[in-house]
């Protein structure tokens, strides 16, 4: 090696880190993962617990728009955490209308500084970036703030931000590096002049007139807090809302938004987007039911068209890492192995998983346990509950009424239950205030079997929303009206 240096030929980085192991007979690290987010920090700060010796690698690709943020992934910086924050200034406006009909007397109407809330989202956020720097510190667990890719199965090699090259190598590699907002970028001005999520929350000013583009759940959320704090909002959806989810529910949703105040383009798909010399944005779209075009113009459009996996500069078809050809995901097995030996995948970039903060980090600790604490226990997908926090929020844990039907036949199932022997629960799906709160407490049931003779037994707590799960007896295939009329 010596001499190939003096002849000023260095060896390749990745068999310079081979022969590096082979003198020294082991990697440096017990394990590294590769993304700062949800599952990962999970992974990583469990594989300490073992007295294990773990590295985090983490860096932030600045948005198009050039929006960057700190350590703790999408559920931190940009999804769950400033979401449900902004989600809850849009219910307090909703309060303030309602409280003068309560006897309060609060001027109407209202009014909204979207600078003074952002500026308390966002440092909420950054308290938490530090707090995870912190507990990293405390677990003894090293982190690099690099961009890594891929040498060989045991190396990660990355620059710096003042573009030092670092190079780390572990026996076991994590990939938790998550996904980011797609771009429709087939559409004309659609990067130049367009967000996504991954900017929304980080923006100094009133985002202005609206259009958020897409029927996820992203758009759904975003569009019906900015609609709550009082800005001109309008939704652009191609075909079916919240799709994957129960589309009766679905509806529900999207109903109550339109009367809450968001608009809604249905069946409508834009096809450019030009900046206009006031700095609105003229938007053009086609109007596929009557075959129109349209166009109007807005201070913001918003993408929330679908995430991506974020693996583009990780070089996984070098060390043999298999994605799925279509979704560019991670294919891991039930144990969260990838195809290659020794490196595994948890979270949002694992294909056939539910994108879901709670399951990564389960995913991630449950990993370390397996690789380091004589576990043997693998992650249970089934049955995970999750919500949607639009305006009126929608709650569900179990199969849509569309997937249980596909699952067991029509003439099987009555409210998403099996209509044979004990009945039991398949989905339950609710609409109201606190419909997080309300599904957590009925996911354990249904999580051990819950059947619906035992959900009738139950007792209901009076008054609330919750108790009206308890009373349902009256079925789709009935006829019946379903109105509640009485206590």
């Amino acid at each position: 090696m010596a001499a190939l240096w003096r002849r000023g030929r260095p060896p390749p980085v990745s068999g310079l880190c081979r022969t590096l192991r082979a003198l020294s007979g082991k990697n440096e690290y017990d394990l590294l993962v590769v993304g700062g987010g949800s599952g990962g920090l999970a992974c990583a700060k469990e594989a300490a617990q073992f007295g294990r010796k773990v590295a985090v690698l983490d860096y932030v690709e600045p948005s198009p728009r050039g929006t960057t943020w700190g350590l703790g992934g999408t559920c931190v910086n940009v999804g769950c955490i400033p979401k449900k924050l902004m989600h809850q200034a849009a219910l307090l406006g909703s309060a303030l209308k309602d409280a003068q009909h309560y006897g309060w007397n609060i001027s109407q109407p209202v009014h909204h500084t979207w600078s003074v809330m952002a500026q308390g989202v966002q440092n909420y956020v950054k308290s938490l970036n530090w707090g995870h720097r912190v507990q990293l510190q405390d677990k003894k667990v090293k982190y690099f703030n690099i961009k890594g890719s891929f040498s060989d199965p045991h190396t990660v090699r990355g620059l710096t931000k003042a573009g030092k090259e670092t190079i780390v190598t572990a026996d076991n590699i994590v990939i938790a590096t998550g996904g980011r907002p797609k771009y429709p970028t087939h559409i004309a001005g659609a990067l130049e002049h367009g967000i996504t999520s991954d900017d929304l929350f980080w923006l100094k000013e009133s985002p202005g007139k609206t259009l958020v583009v897409g029927a996820s759940y992203v758009s759904l959320e975003c569009a019906g807090f900015l609609t709550g704090i009082g800005l001109d909002t309008t939704v652009m959806m191609r075909s079916i809302p919240l799709r994957g989810f129960d589309q009766q529910m679905a509806s529900l949703v999207t109903e109550h938004m339109e009367s809450y105040g968001t608009k809604f383009l249905k069946r409508c798909f834009p096809t450019k987007v030009e900046k206009l010399k006031s700095n609105r944005l003229q938007v053009t779209w086609r109007n596929a039911d009557l075959n129109t075009e349209e166009t109007d113009s807005f201070d913001t459009v918003m993408w929330a068209i679908g995430r991506v996996p974020d693996t583009k500069t990780l070089n996984l078809e070098t060390v043999g890492v298999k994605t799925d050809s279509e979704t560019g995901k991670i294919i891991v097995d039930a144990s969260e192995a990838t195809s290659v030996p020794h490196i595994y995948a948890v979270g949002d970039i694992t294909e056939g998983r539910p994108e879901l903060t709670p399951t990564a980090i389960a995913a991630g600790k449950l990993l370390a346990q397996r690789l380091f604490g004589q576990s043997s226990e693998l992650m249970d997908y089934d049955n995970v509950p999750t919500t949607v926090f639009t305006p009126l929020e929608y709650g569900c844990v179990g199969l849509s009424e569309e997937a249980a039907v596909q699952c067991h036949g029509s003439d099987n199932i009555e409210m998403v239950c099996l209509r044979e022997r004990e009945q039991r629960i398949l989905g339950l799906h609710f609409i109201g205030p606190n419909a997080g709160e309300v599904i957590q407490g009925f996911a354990l049931g249904i999580k051990c079997g819950a059947t619906y003779p035992q959900l009738m037994k139950t007792v209901g707590i009076h008054p609330t929303c919750a108790e009206e799960v308890t009373k349902l007896h009256i079925t789709k295939r009935s006829g019946l009206d379903a109105t509640v009329t009485g206590c």
